[in-house]
């Protein structure tokens, strides 16, 4: 029976190459001379310490910028309030997502249910399998998935005939 998983996954280490790649640039810009900010991951978080609003803005958006170029999606980053740290300095964390959540991963389950397609939906923990009897159907069940445009990049993967 044809199949195929839809999985929701970052790579961690394209986000640490282009953490270091921000970090480089702060470093020799001239607008943050003589300023203490930084940016550090720890698991699937990433904290980022500015002297004030404007730098921290600076840095969301070199961090973006350099997420980009190395074809991360931004789309897997939360970026949670800023708050403000010890020395009068900004903290902010920034969640990286993994894996499908039960509300996103409902949410597929019952658009494909309103297409009518003939196939299957398995919620697997943070993934979903998908599974039909054609691999036509399964073709048609990826285009709506891909068709709704969800917020969390989401990748397709074991697809099985």
């Amino acid at each position: 029976m044809p199949s195929f998983d839809v999985v929701s996954r970052t790579e961690l280490t394209e986000v640490d190459n282009a953490i270091q790649g921000a970090i480089r640039e702060i470093e020799t810009r001239y607008d943050f001379k003589g300023s203490h900010c930084t940016i550090d991951r720890s698991e699937e978080t990433v904290v980022l310490h500015a002297d004030d609003d404007m730098k921290l803005r600076q840095m969301q958006e070199l961090l973006r910028g350099y997420l980009a170029r190395r074809k991360v999606a931004v789309g897997a980053f939360d970026f949670q309030k800023a708050e403000v740290a010890s020395g009068n300095t900004l903290r902010q964390n920034v969640l990286i997502k993994q894996g499908i959540e039960r509300e996103l991963a409902q949410k597929i389950v019952k658009t494909i249910k309103e297409g009518k397609l003939k196939v299957q939906v398995a919620i697997q923990g943070a993934e979903l399998r998908v599974s039909g009897k054609k691999r036509d159907d399964l073709q048609e069940a990826l285009a709506l998935i891909r068709r709704q445009g969800f917020e969390q990049p989401l990748q397709y993967i074991n697809f099985r005939d």
